[in-house]
């Protein structure tokens, strides 16, 4: 008899690695957390910081129930309250020849209701993580390499979604003539919404980039294209960098980004306060900024979801932090100095989840003048 190669797992085994493997503590106290994240609001969290511990935890419980209870679809919510209704109701007793019999009918029945409730919303979910799951190997097939080859230049770049999909753009684009452009970019919000106008801002400096060899009016155009099509809600910031084969020097725009931090000789600096975000107004004007890096000297190019990550305690890993690890590891390679700073980020938040998408760009000068 052939028997499907898509067959289910076995039950107990199942359960027995769970037991084995789930980290009960650790999982429960990160769910519990991310509840608490995204069901109750910035008023009613400063409230509980009034309540004992007993009270605080009945109203959590209270406000999680009834926000978790008004999202269902409107027959779902009426299975699962009368599901509920059917549970709490008293069983009827009858007393037939000394025999004691109770009729659990309705219990049952209320059970299977709210079990049919969780069934149909467990669908939902897996239907929208595999689309999300879609969504994340697209993004993951725009990225281009970590290590670009471009002739006298040491270049790292990388990006890690928050989400299963992220708003942060990071791209490496050849112009022709040995020139290359990188960008790196930050649309509003997270997820799905923020994922498409990422796509669509990475596809727009791409078709517009080759033909415009003046970032300033490049960056113009792209905020009247972003400006024309996108939700009045959202805007990106975004660095643009151009720099050429074994020429040290670069040129570069942000609209409303945070300035890029230049290490030169153990010196961290910020250069390159840009404009307005993109998106926000037809008006905006972005200036050129030109340095030349010497042999040695670097630039990152960072997202705030590395200087605003948090740990469990809800402190930053902040910019000073930033800038002593730079000055301490500006010997290092490019790919070394961003490994080192996602990692530092990590070990800082360790079961803190990501609020917020990380990238970042390290260019290292190999040039000698």
């Amino acid at each position: 008899m052939n028997q499907s190669t898509d067959q289910d797992p076995k039950f107990w085994k199942t359960v027995r690695n769970d037991l084995h493997n789930a980290q009960f503590k650790r999982t429960f106290r990160q769910d519990y957390r991310e509840l608490k994240e995204y069901f109750i609001s910035r008023k009613r969290k400063e409230r509980l910081k009034s309540l004992g511990i007993f009270r605080r935890f009945f109203y959590i419980s209270w406000w999680l129930l009834k926000a978790m209870f008004y999202r269902l679809t409107p027959l779902r919510r009426l299975l699962f309250l009368v599901g509920i209704v059917f549970i709490l109701m008293t069983p009827n007793v009858q007393n037939q020849d000394h025999d004691i019999h109770v009729d659990m009918k309705t219990t049952r029945l209320g059970a299977i209701m709210v079990v049919w409730v969780l069934m149909l919303e467990l669908k939902d979910k897996l239907l929208a993580k595999d689309e999300l799951r879609t969504g994340h190997a697209v993004q993951e097939a725009l990225k281009p390499e970590s290590i670009p080859a471009i002739p006298g230049w040491d270049v790292w770049l990388h990006s890690e979604p928050a989400n299963e999909v992220g708003g942060d753009l990071i791209d490496f684009l050849p112009l022709g003539d040995n020139r290359f452009a990188l960008t790196l970019g930050d649309v509003a919000g997270k997820g799905l919404g923020a994922a498409l106008v990422m796509a669509k801002l990475q596809a727009t400096i791409r078709a517009l980039a080759p033909d415009n060899p003046n970032p300033d009016e490049l960056a113009a155009k792209i905020n009247t294209i972003l400006r024309r099509d996108s939700l009045p809600s959202r805007f990106a910031s975004l660095i643009y960098l151009e720099l050429a084969a074994g020429n040290p020097a670069i040129r570069f725009i942000n609209a409303g980004h945070m300035p890029p931090f230049l290490i030169s000789a153990g010196n961290v600096l910020e250069i390159g306060k840009g404009g307005s975000a993109l998106g926000l107004t037809s008006r905006s004007v972005y200036d050129v900024y030109e340095t030349q890096l010497q042999a040695g000297e670097i630039l990152l190019l960072y997202s705030d979801g590395i200087t605003e990550a948090t740990n469990e305690n809800s402190k930053f890993f902040g910019e000073e932090r930033l800038r002593k690890l730079l000055s301490d590891r500006a010997r290092l390679s490019a790919a070394r100095i961003g490994e080192e700073i996602t990692q530092a980020v990590k070990n800082f938040r360790g079961d803190a989840p990501a609020h917020d998408d990380l990238s970042l760009i390290v260019i290292k000068s190999d040039i000698v003048s």
